[in-house]
């Protein structure tokens, strides 16, 4: 195998997802070799469903690489495989330069009890169980002393502002402190590789804003690598450092928010991402280029602040503004402003096709 990049902590190629009668059938060394499209034209035509098709992406250390897509497109199978709960048909998977198809059960068991967290949209909380004894139960399992778990879950809990909750049962918290609790026990054994399928979906909307809020601060603190799954453009363009946009079992776009957002690779994506405020999703890093000429003065503008945070100075008649960070960087008005024009020609359009 060959030595893995010390950036990439999961790399995939080609990974296909089949459910069916008989999928092993079609990725015998003959049968694979048809074009992608039309072996899952075939499968479709045979009564399987492929469910990831031909998948290939990397996930860098400390980043949040966001799947997304609409329901059915894929994306919490795709999870689903990447963490082994399912295997896959054909392709390669390499966690930190290990080959997870190879894996014996007991392997597998090691990696995701001490190297992978997971989060998923029920929350899993175990009803008889304490706040703390639930944080604590993957260390039980582990083998870790009583006393060396309940600190580590007490520890996690404070992370997660629920240290006065320690001793609440499941049913005496509300949802958004039941995610938290999940969340705490996921990171308790502090994996290498987090995923997260849909974790804040069954919230309500001011909870789940809030739960991003702490999503992005935990994340801030402590630099995990994360594969977070949604289905809402909206929370992918705000939590995401790369989104890849999954339709029909095949990754259709993999960049940036901004990447995405503003060079879409079909109508579909541009569909997709037509009701997403630019303004809002764009960030100030996104638009920034080298300083040519005197730097602006001023106080500098965060570089993951979106742009709408210059839009009082950019309406007073500021044309430059400065960008925190090591390298010499401005924002233009001019980038703003196209932006600007591009969010107005999509709320026209909307408004036609509502018309």
């Amino acid at each position: 195998m060959a030595q893995a990049s010390p950036h990439i902590m999961l790399s995939c190629r080609n990974l296909w997802k089949v459910f069916g009668s008989r999928p092993a059938y079609y990725f015998d060394t003959a049968g694979y070799r048809i074009d992608p499209e039309a072996l899952a034209a075939r499968l479709r035509s045979e009564g399987h469903i492929p469910a990831v098709v031909n998948a290939s992406f990397d996930v860098m250390k400390g980043e949040i690489f966001v799947i997304m897509g609409l329901s059915g497109s894929g994306k919490s199978t795709l999870v689903r495989c990447l963490s082994r709960l399912l295997d896959i048909e054909h392709g390669t998977m390499e966690f930190d330069g290990q080959d997870l198809a190879s894996l014996s059960g007991r392997e597998l068991t090691e990696i995701r009890r001490r190297k992978m967290g997971m989060v998923f949209q029920s929350f899993g909380l175990m009803p008889h169980l304490t706040a703390l004894e639930n944080v604590a139960f993957p260390l039980k399992l582990q083998g870790l002393s009583r006393p060396d778990r309940e600190a580590r879950a007490r520890e996690m809990l404070d992370l997660v502002e629920l240290g006065n909750r320690v001793e609440a049962f499941p049913s005496e918290l509300s949802g958004g402190q039941q995610q938290r609790v999940g969340i705490a026990r996921s990171l308790a054994p502090d994996p290498d590789l987090w995923f997260l399928d849909e974790p804040f979906s069954a919230l309500d909307p001011l909870i789940r804003r809030q739960m991003q809020d702490e999503f992005l601060r935990l994340q801030h603190q402590l630099k995990k690598t994360i594969v977070f799954i949604t289905h809402d453009i909206m929370e992918a363009c705000r939590i995401a450092d790369r989104i890849a946009l999954m339709r029909d079992g095949r990754i259709i776009q993999l960049g940036t928010p901004a990447e995405i957002l503003l060079s879409p690779v079909d109508d579909y994506v541009a569909d997709f991402t037509a009701e997403v405020a630019l303004s809002r999703a764009i960030r100030v890093r996104d638009l920034a280029r080298p300083a040519t000429g005197e730097r602006p003065e001023g106080a500098p503008v965060s570089a993951t602040a979106p742009i709408e945070v210059v839009l009082p100075a950019l309406a007073a008649g500021q044309r430059r503004f400065p960008v925190e960070g090591g390298a010499d960087l401005v924002l233009e008005a001019s980038a703003v402003l196209e932006v600007l024009a591009r969010d107005a020609r999509h709320g026209l359009k909307t408004e036609r096709a509502m018309s």
